[in-house]
């Protein structure tokens, strides 16, 4: 009687839900023409492309707003605003860009070079206070800008003319032209952004787009509706008429959703996965973030003790983590850098080059406890375990807590749910004890992660740092350069050594099980940056979405 008042309180929820989207012009549900309809588990944090740190923040800026370059179905770098690849000179420290010009904002402004010049300016002016801009620091005099010891009219970043754009690096990079693809690099229109000032991106039409697509809507918590870009200089390419994104922490409700056949995306739980085993919705994949506990030494002393932060890395048993409460296609992880983000030329995966001594191993973990308690003069310890709002977080954030106060007698852990924003904000401000936290990569090269655990960065935000890892990374991305061999090598030592150092937990590297439309073509799936592209994307209404087979012809 209970699992069917459950499941009747469910229907009312899921029908209240599609009346609601259907009550105003033709609904967030309504499927006819060519539309995307998706549910995303949290809402994004900011239009200004400058602000943004969440991965939900860069996929929607992949559909409307767009940079020099873009990526494709392989991760490599492609002329988007740019007419072409860069022209190098210097050593291949000075890039000369050549941009289209018939690429237009939604307000029908050109996109020109100052666009680029005047957001990266944007991003590192110490004002604008951005969690990012450290991604810009090869560019010449961008470090010092940031720290305000230079004026950022000094950024050796120019436009030559209205459509062409020179920066200056402090050194050639192999995978600069894959950062000029990411959101932080993306233009602003300088006019609009200083006419909102600190209001802009805050609502949809607080900001203009150069992408395939605009925003037309835009409410905090619920829905993130977009429509084709009819100012888009590549717009006979885009098929999708509308996107329009559902905010729902619900996965149970998700998944009704898409039975109803109210949405085309939806993530689900491990629960979930086994029930659409035999379903063509079913999409399993393993995606190139990785997943850890952060502990903040300031906060909670404690961690400033080694023993104590590997007593709790080798506390938790990750294997029965991701198959008994993820079920996603997750894998235990013990490093931190992921699989999927840089292989070698040789066809090897970084990733698998770099030996962790943080495994479960619940007699270690123990012993390192005992140390701990013994060195800091105390047997019981209380910590404040941070997840999201999400029922899936809670159950994670559950299973952690009981696996450390099993394996640990005499720790304690508190769970604090928080709403998405909130959580990235207290890490961002050094306001908790532990943290659930993730990681994907922005660039194809190791760096993209070993360079958040550097003294000061904004993302290192767990107190811990070291001179010996600082100068580690500084040679591996200066002098080793163009010797990669043994430049992969330091990358492997430093992050080796850090991993010594626990200053971070690894649990496991990111599955997504979702069920998606089996009419669904066109889309490309990234592992750095945004998640997604559906520039290409449409519905292919010949395909039959229960069977994912061709519709018979009637």
């Amino acid at each position: 009687m209970k699992k069917k008042l459950i499941s009747f309180a469910l229907m009312l929820g899921i029908a209240a839900l599609v009346l609601s989207g259907c009550s105003q012009g033709g609904g967030i549900y309504d499927g006819k023409g060519q539309v995307y309809r998706s549910v995303l588990s949290q809402d994004m944090s900011t239009l200004d492309t400058v602000l943004a740190t969440d991965t939900v923040s860069f996929n929607v800026y992949n559909q409307v707003y767009e940079g020099l370059y873009s990526l494709d179905k392989k991760d490599q770098a492609i002329p988007a605003i740019a007419k072409g690849m860069p022209k190098k000179s210097d050593g291949g420290k000075t890039l000369t860009i050549k941009m289209r010009k018939n690429a237009k904002w939604s307000n029908g402004d050109p996109v020109t070079a100052n666009d680029f010049v005047y957001a990266w300016r944007k991003a590192l002016d110490p004002q604008t206070a951005s969690e990012y801009a450290y991604i810009m620091y090869d560019i010449k005099n961008a470090q010092k800008i940031n720290e305000g010891k230079m004026p950022v009219n000094k950024l050796g970043a120019k436009a030559l003319d209205k459509y062409t754009v020179q920066i200056k690096l402090n050194k050639p990079l192999p995978y600069f032209n894959q950062m000029l693809a990411f959101g932080t690099y993306m233009p602003q229109n300088e006019k609009v952004a200083k006419k909102y000032g600190k209001q802009y991106g805050t609502t949809a039409d607080k900001a203009v787009y150069n992408g395939p697509f605009e925003l037309t809507d835009w409410k905090v918590e619920d829905k993130i509706l977009m429509k084709k870009n009819p100012k888009y200089w590549d717009k006979k390419a885009v098929k999708l008429d509308k996107i329009n994104f559902k905010i729902l922490k619900d996965q149970q409700a998700g998944a009704s959703l898409y039975d109803t056949g109210s949405v085309d995306n939806t993530g689900i739980t491990s629960e979930q996965v086994d029930k659409y085993k035999d379903s063509p919705a079913l999409f399993k994949r393993l995606k190139a973030s990785t997943f850890f506990l952060k502990m903040n030494e300031k906060e909670q002393p404690e961690f400033k003790n080694k023993d104590m932060r590997y007593a709790i890395a080798q506390s938790i048993d990750k294997k029965a983590y991701v198959d008994n409460v993820l079920g996603d296609g997750s894998k235990p992880f013990d490093g931190f850098t992921s699989k999927k983000t840089d292989i070698l030329p040789d066809g090897k995966d970084y990733a698998d080059l770099v030996k962790s001594p943080l495994k479960y191993n619940k007699s270690e973990a123990k012993t390192h406890l005992d140390k701990a308690k013994k060195a800091l003069g105390k047997d019981q310890f209380t910590f404040t375990l941070n997840t999201e709002d999400t029922p899936s977080s809670k159950i994670s954030a559950q299973f952690i807590k009981s696996q450390i106060e099993k394996n640990l007698p005499g720790v304690t852990v508190n769970i604090k749910q928080l709403p998405f924003k909130q959580r990235v904000t207290a890490e961002l401000t050094m306001n908790y004890s532990m943290s659930l936290s993730g990681w994907g990569p922005d660039y194809p090269d190791p760096m993209t992660y070993l360079d958040t655990m550097t003294t000061g960065n904004a993302q290192n935000n767990t107190g811990w740092g070291s001179k010996k890892y600082d100068n580690m990374l500084k040679e591996a991305n200066g002098p080793l350069l163009k010797k990669p061999n043994e430049r992969i090598n330091e990358l492997k030592d430093a992050e080796e050594f850090m991993l010594s150092e626990a200053p971070v937990a690894p649990i496991y590297q990111q599955g997504a099980a979702s069920l998606r439309n089996p009419q669904l073509k066109g889309i490309v799936y990234h592992e750095i940056g945004g998640e997604t592209t559906l520039k290409h994307a449409y519905i292919d209404k010949s395909i039959d979405r229960e069977t994912g087979k061709k519709k018979k012809d009637q």
